[in-house]
């Protein structure tokens, strides 16, 4: 392989990490029907999103410089970087997770550390759900870290000041101001939940989803506690149709006003 298609093949594998597979066919046959790649260029307004429009239009702007490169040649390294990408993402893996006493009956992940896995894996949204934050100081960090990757973080909390043990704080103090600065939080009005008598609905889910490939989900809170003394277990699962499902439902829930922007 010489220098061209090596950069070609390189930036197939980039869009297609970026795109769904359907939508990457479609620019792919837009492509290949295709007389020559400033033409290509061209019909990338029939790419139905106007942010894979674009990045297809950029791909092509890589491709054309390549002078031998032709596009029915960058079509199929485009479709087989797409079919690889979904394999990829397809393929589940599932790892427990655990907090509290060490007997060495089985290896686990730590909490603590799945958690910050599934924060530093994304590359384009993250959703963080969790009914108490307190003290997270390396929580905070990776959020920041995504963050200044151009991440979108969305973080949904029971309400923006709940009270936890014996300590009244706000969440949005627990979370500090660069995450209140760089993320949009979310909470579960009341009025908006069920109830029985006097006893009304609480938001008990813990998560972290990103990108829909990975996702936490634990009987930890975000607090120091449940990373330290408590005793907590969880699963870390990367592929597969569920990190996408969990996904998709909160952003429902926002979509529809189930849960409110803080």
């Amino acid at each position: 392989m010489d220098s061209g298609q090596e950069m070609i093949s390189k930036a197939a594998c980039k869009l297609a990490a970026e795109m769904p597979l359907p939508t990457l066919q479609i620019v792919a046959r837009l492509i290949g029907d295709s007389p020559n790649l400033p033409a290509a260029k061209g019909r990338m307004l029939d790419v139905p999103q106007p942010h894979h429009r674009q990045l297809a239009a950029n791909f092509i702007d890589e491709c054309m410089a390549v002078p031998e490169m032709v596009p029915q040649m960058v079509a199929i390294a485009l479709l087989t970087a797409g079919v690889s990408a979904k394999v990829h993402r397809d393929a589940q893996s599932i790892e427990l997770a655990w907090t509290g006493p060490d007997v060495e009956a089985v290896a686990f992940r730590r909490t603590e550390q799945a958690i910050i896995q599934v924060l530093d894996s994304a590359q384009h949204r993250i959703t963080l759900v969790s009914y108490a934050v307190y003290r997270i100081p390396n929580i905070c960090q990776a959020l920041v870290r995504a963050a200044r990757r151009g991440v979108k973080i969305s973080v949904i909390v029971e309400t923006p000041d709940r009270l936890a043990g014996q300590n009244e704080y706000s969440t949005l103090q627990a979370l500090g101001p660069e995450i209140a600065a760089c993320s949009t939080v979310y909470y579960w009005p009341q009025e908006k939940r069920q109830s029985h008598g006097d006893k009304f609905g609480i938001l008990h889910v813990k998560c972290a989803v990103a990108d829909g490939r990975w996702l936490f989900l634990s009987s930890a809170n975000l607090t120091e506690y449940a990373f330290t003394i408590n005793m907590e277990l969880g699963v870390l699962i990367t592929g597969g149709g569920l990190p996408g499902q969990v996904e998709m439902n909160f952003e429902r829930l926002i979509a529809v006003g189930v849960v409110e922007r803080v």
